[in-house]
């Protein structure tokens, strides 16, 4: 008997639910007061007009080494649009090959999470994409430096002046951010649960189907809802049982260190799950590899539901149908360095 034979066997109670088209649709329907399927259309973002013009900006800085101090660490680095999104590694390394604290969370979707990073700090992507240029375990770099980098350079002279044609003085810090946020929130991936939530019955296979009933009726879904499968709201890791040390790092207080509140201590943003089968590290430690240990780790801490194997299975087989089709990236040919061109530094540049 096949792993997944013995799942659908012992899933019977949900698989219950599913017994043709209209168990289906049944199914359908309580998923979709939970869950919204992606929009088929970019979305817009807060105070900043998405345009063609943008998004070409935008993408070109995203791959641009040269946004950091040593010329070596582009968005991409950390974000890699080749591996889901992040870099697959337990923390990324940044400036002078510094280990930074968490583990990268993936810029697809995330124009749909609640706010930027695992503390919730950056209340939109343009603000996210402040930080880690001026981060000193990252990019290590100025504003101004980034300025004077841009300035240097004649096509992104004018190509900033495309995005932004209503300015003087086009080549801004803040608007290197709001070209970045453009072409980040095109990056959506359209996933069979989407399809499934469309009206696609035999978009998700019969186990998926009986993991979706089951991430929903053991309360997954609480926590990890909307467009993109969770991103919204905040809740300590360790909710009934403190998952341990190994994964749940001490020093790490989470949101605390942004609200210096003490019931924050210990508390994260709910992790968007649309492509998680492909961003292994898992958690804000990047301590798990396996997708199916954080989902038995998940069950134990936050919902104290110690799942069995097939429950652990089915679940694992929902989340691999929200591995979406990535947008078509070509890499973009950037702007040449001219004699004005700051030079890269392996030391952190400061004031």
């Amino acid at each position: 008997m096949s792993r997944y034979t013995s799942v659908l066997l012992a899933c019977s109670t949900a698989l219950a639910a599913l017994s043709g088209p209209a168990m289906a649709n049944e199914l359908r329907d309580a998923a979709l007061e939970m869950f919204k399927p992606l929009p088929s259309t970019v979305p817009a973002v807060r105070d900043n007009p998405i345009t063609p013009e943008k998004i070409v900006l935008g993408k070109a800085l995203f791959f641009d080494p040269r946004l950091s101090a040593s010329g070596v660490f582009s968005c991409n680095s950390c974000h890699n649009l080749a591996t889901g999104g992040d870099d697959n590694l337990e923390t990324s390394i940044g400036h002078g090959w510094q280990k930074g604290p968490r583990n990268a969370p993936t810029v697809l979707n995330a124009v749909f999470n609640e706010a930027q990073f695992w503390d919730g700090r950056a209340e939109d992507l343009k603000e996210q994409a402040k930080g880690p240029v001026q981060a000193g375990v990252e990019m290590a770099n100025t504003p101004e430096q980034v300025v004077a980098t841009l300035v240097s350079m004649p096509d992104y002279v004018a190509w900033f002046k495309n995005a932004f044609p209503d300015e003087g003085e086009p080549v801004t810090f803040d608007n290197m951010a709001k070209a970045i946020e453009a072409f980040e929130a095109t990056l959506i991936t359209p996933a069979p649960f989407d399809a499934f939530l469309n009206g696609d019955d035999a978009a998700l296979t019969e186990v998926q189907q009986a993991g979706l009933q089951l991430f929903m009726d053991k309360g997954c879904a609480a926590c990890h809802n909307g467009v993109n499968v969770g991103g919204t709201g905040y809740y300590p890791f360790g909710v009934v049982q403190n998952p341990g040390a190994e994964v749940l790092p001490e020093g790490d207080k989470g949101r605390f260190q942004v609200t210096k509140t003490a019931d924050d201590s210990y508390v994260f943003r709910a992790g968007p799950l649309r492509n998680i089968a492909l961003t292994a590290p898992y958690f804000h430690s990047g301590k798990v590899w396996d997708l199916k240990e954080a989902v038995e780790i998940m069950g134990s801490s936050q919902l104290g539901e110690e799942l069995n194997e097939e429950e652990a299975v089915a679940i694992t087989a929902f989340l691999e149908s929200l591995t979406g089709r990535m947008p078509e990236i070509t890499y973009p040919v950037l702007p040449a360095e001219t004699a004005r061109t700051p030079r890269p530094s392996g030391e952190v540049i400061t004031k």
